[in-house]
């Protein structure tokens, strides 16, 4: 049964605009952890919030995790559950200086970002803002991304916590909270101490589009491969140059075009060409392999292979290397002998007021190695759309439900029909 949780809109928002402020970029080609000093700076700052809403045992050791315990308020034995959130931004686009607008009762018209720039959103190239008419939306002003993943999931982990503290009269178990570093270059569970953080499940509220439940990901890996030319001078070259990046080209002809990012969809894996530079002497690739099956996660991981080894023949075994490397792995098969987590959720969901949309994650998400390491985390929806970019915006709306959804979890979970 639906039970109406009021959530403070404006102490949501300010939140957000507070953590977005703050340059949380992470940088995949630092070694450190966190990856850059502004994660930690966050991570100070969300202790020091944590701990002034009355959280108990809250910590941020040197790699800027940061956690935090609302105690139980309830003598029945119910599982401690875990929220957890990531405080970096990609590092595919700037999140410094950070402008943040909000567009109140959207019209569906066209959303303007920056009239200067003419940065402009319409529904013809977004048609999922028809689904966000009659909500508030967030954007940037067009010239950095917005920072929603995943400090909406922040704000409504933290907003949700207080919540409860507000109202006593909401019934719930031992709540654990972690924001965590590096997210986004994949290393956010790599110091991620379970046994410390000791909760029996958790989720990550670091979904998409309103109602989003995930507990399936890709496997993915990463393959570097770095090509060895022979330059000569093009007047006297016939037979005796061999082109470095050529031969790179002729490595990605040999592999499937219709499976690229831009043609697939759902369960439908893919060879991405992440990064390619070079020049007649020397070239690098760089490609991420991704699959929901793992059996075909193999298969792709052997075609490129076999494709390397075509061009070895071809061209000699000295002029191509080839690295690979399993990044994480499909939580499906950890949340499935616990799929109470995922229908607690799922009821969460719908007590408050939606519809619950459970598709694959088309991505990873620190829950799907959290899920591996031990702690089952399937992945909420935050309610924000074409992350990473610009264009990134988030229904405001959609953040006050995903923060609904949070305490309606810690809430059902407390009842005895769920235990």
């Amino acid at each position: 049964m639906a039970k109406n949780i009021l959530i403070d809109r404006k102490a949501l928002t300010d939140r957000f605009f507070r953590y977005i402020a703050v340059d949380t970029q992470s940088n995949p080609d630092s070694r450190e952890c966190p990856s850059t000093p502004g994660q930690l700076d966050l991570g100070h700052i969300l202790a020091e919030e944590l701990k002034q809403l009355g959280i108990k045992n809250v910590s941020v050791d040197d790699n800027a995790y940061v956690m935090g315990t609302l105690p139980s308020n309830t003598t029945a034995q119910v599982p401690v559950i875990g929220f957890i959130a990531h405080m970096d931004t990609s590092p595919d686009m700037t999140g410094k200086g950070i402008r943040p607008q909000i567009h109140a009762d959207y019209d569906g018209g066209k959303l303007i970002l920056n009239k200067a720039k003419k940065v402009v959103m319409d529904t013809k190239e977004f048609p999922v803002l028809k689904k966000y008419i009659g909500h508030t939306l967030i954007t940037s002003d067009g010239t950095t991304l917005l920072g929603a993943d995943n400090k909406a999931g922040i704000a409504g982990i933290i907003t949700a916590l207080h919540t409860m503290q507000m109202n006593p009269g909401i019934t719930h178990g031992e709540i654990r909270v972690c924001f965590t570093p590096d997210e986004e270059i994949g290393r956010g569970a790599d110091h991620f101490d379970i046994k410390q953080f000791g909760a029996d499940f958790a989720y990550t509220i670091d979904g998409g589009e309103l109602g989003e439940l995930q507990y399936e990901n890709f496997n993915a890996a990463w393959a570097g491969i770095s090509i060895q030319g022979r330059n000569i001078h093009p007047g006297e070259a016939k037979d005796k140059m061999i082109n470095a990046c050529l031969l790179g080209m002729e490595l990605n002809s040999m592999l499937p075009a219709k499976e690229r990012p831009e043609h697939t969809d759902g369960y439908e894996g893919f060879y991405h060409l992440t990064d390619f530079s070079g020049s007649v002497e020397a070239a690098k690739m760089e490609y991420i392999i991704r699959d929901h099956s793992h059996r075909r996660f193999e298969q792709r991981k052997s075609h490129i292979r076999h494709c390397v080894n075509r061009l070895k023949e071809k061209y000699g075994s000295n002029r191509i290397t080839l690295e690979i490397k399993d990044q994480y792995y499909n939580m499906h098969s950890r949340i499935h002998p616990v799929m109470h987590v995922v229908e607690l959720a799922k009821s969460a969901i719908e007590a408050a007021g939606v519809k619950p949309l459970i598709r694959p994650v088309r991505g990873g998400t620190d829950g799907a190695r959290l899920s591996h390491m031990g702690l089952p985390c399937p992945n909420i929806f935050t309610g924000g759309h074409y992350y990473h970019g610009r264009y990134e915006f988030i229904s405001l709306d959609s953040m006050e439900k995903a923060t609904e959804t949070i305490i309606h979890i810690a809430r059902l979970a407390a009842t005895t029909e769920n235990h």
